[in-house]
């Protein structure tokens, strides 16, 4: 692989990555304002409802975005033969909601579901239509277009849902964001993307796509179905409030967990198949990546657990208050979730697709005692049971993964020695600001986000942490300043 590749693919990895990042940030302030907005009612009824959309976008993807993403070459049959598949499994999978949603709301005991079943349905067409322009930008490395998509389509549809929201429209407004944002998406794409539509269906790509993708299809299937396991059974036994406490915890977790771990597959899976076939480089590339993105996560999820009293009550108000041990407690898992996802990932560059659908498999087995979980002491219990499954996980992964990068888990404590201790100071320090005796949220929650920040920077420099020091020097290229 030449130098400037190896240039752009790295820069792929740690720079363009804060852009994506921004996307998320977005996505959270949105977030905020609706849920000011909205009732944990309505938020719960989208989440039930997601269950179902999201396992037909797994049948909708097949796993042929990232079969292409891998393929060394790809030819205008591969891309088309993509496009199609996708198309049509979109529109069949678009009927069976449509006639199912009736069943599915007398299933979770609530009317109001079947409309929005059906309407939402429409989003895996449009969504189906953007999937190869997607992906062949992220073969070109072209993350500074994919992520202005992102950005844009975030702007009008989270803009749009405010505006809906704040005129009444209650739940039909996250009906109506989930729909623009696919739709604006969509357009951009056709609009950045090189390839054209050219309609040709070849058995042979499809054999060949079919044969990677079929088990991460699977694996995506599984994973989907019983990570949202949770969402049914609290939405069945518990309530609609219930499912909307839960959600908004998330989405304060997800802001830096699982949108981290989106961006790193997005950016990081194209990255690592470059070096693919040179063990030393995809080593260092991953180390590289684990090191950075763990100081990263583990500072977020430190600080989210222990300023969560206050930013809650500050930014969506006392009607969410149940969701702040939730968010507390999700904290620990979610720094789990994107190492999860880095290792998953190396396993498919390498073509190990199959480990990743049996580790997965073992995963989603773990899942069944959380339901029971929930039904017999609640949501508290279904958290810790993600907790320990999360970190177990975490083993089971990185110890099939070490087998190919070789990066020891004794390399992996000794690089992360300093952030660990970094993450202790981070926490006490943040923490204590809730004890002041302050009765003004606000002023905690700030008063939380300035030390926090202090203390990692200051800390940071003191004693030069690689992480930090990188993390300093892409914002500094991004911004256009001098070392």
């Amino acid at each position: 692989m030449t130098e400037p590749i190896k240039e752009k693919a790295i820069k792929g990895t740690l720079w363009n990555a804060t852009g994506n990042l921004s996307v998320y940030g977005f996505e959270f302030v949105i977030g905020i304002i609706l849920a000011r907005l909205l009732t944990p009612e309505e938020f719960g009824l989208i989440g039930a409802i997601m269950v179902f959309i999201g396992l037909s976008q797994i049948f909708v993807r097949g796993g042929f975005s990232q079969a292409l993403i891998r393929k060394k070459e790809c030819t205008v049959q591969d891309y088309s033969t993509a496009f199609i598949f996708n198309l049509i499994t979109a529109i069949v999978f678009f009927l069976i909601l449509y006639v199912t949603a009736k069943p599915i709301s007398i299933f979770l005991n609530n009317p109001d579901l079947e409309p929005l079943v059906q309407v939402l349905g429409i989003g895996l067409i449009i969504g189906s239509l953007s999937l190869v322009q997607s992906a062949d930008l992220s073969r070109q490395i072209n993350f500074k277009a994919k992520s202005k998509i992102l950005i844009f389509s975030s702007l009008i549809s989270g803009v749009s849902a405010v505006v809906m929201a704040f005129y009444g429209f209650g739940v039909w407004s996250l009906v109506g964001k989930n729909l623009l944002k696919h739709f604006t998406s969509t357009i951009l794409y056709w609009c950045y993307g090189k390839w054209h539509l050219v309609l040709c269906f070849s058995n042979k790509s499809f054999k060949e796509l079919f044969g990677f993708g079929y088990k991460l299809l699977l694996s995506g299937l599984i994973d989907t179905l019983f990570k949202n396991a949770n969402y049914l059974i609290i939405a069945k036994f518990l309530s609609a409030p219930d499912l909307g406490f839960f959600t908004r915890a998330e989405m304060f977790r997800n802001l830096a967990s699982n949108n981290v771990s989106s961006v790193i597959t997005a950016v990081g899976y194209p990255v690592m198949a470059k070096f693919q076939d040179e063990a030393e480089q995809l080593k260092n590339i991953f180390r590289r990546i684990f090191t950075l993105l763990f100081f990263v996560i583990s500072i977020l999820m430190v600080g989210i657990a222990a300023s969560a009293e206050a930013m809650i009550l500050s930014l969506v108000g006392d009607q969410w208050v149940k969701s702040i041990f939730m968010l507390q407690l999700l904290s620990i898992a979610g720094v789990f979730i994107p190492l999860n996802s880095l290792s998953a990932n190396l396993l498919n560059v390498v073509g190990r697709s199959d480990i990743y659908l049996r580790l997965q498999l073992v995963s989603q087995l773990l899942t069944i005692p959380n339901i029971f979980l929930t039904i017999f002491w609640g949501i508290d219990a279904l958290i810790v049971g993600i907790i320990i499954k999360a970190a177990l996980m975490y083993v089971v992964f990185y110890s099939k993964a070490v087998k190919v990068h070789n990066y020891s888990f004794k390399e992996q404590i000794k690089d992360i020695k300093p952030t660990l201790l970094l993450l202790t100071v981070l926490f006490c320090s943040v923490f204590s600001i809730s004890y002041l005796g302050i009765n003004n949220y606000y002023i905690v929650f700030g008063l939380q986000v300035i030390v926090g920040v202090s203390v990692v920077v200051v800390a940071s420099e003191l004693i030069k942490l690689n992480e930090y020091m990188l993390l300093k020097n892409i914002v500094k290229d991004k911004l256009g300043i001098g070392a």
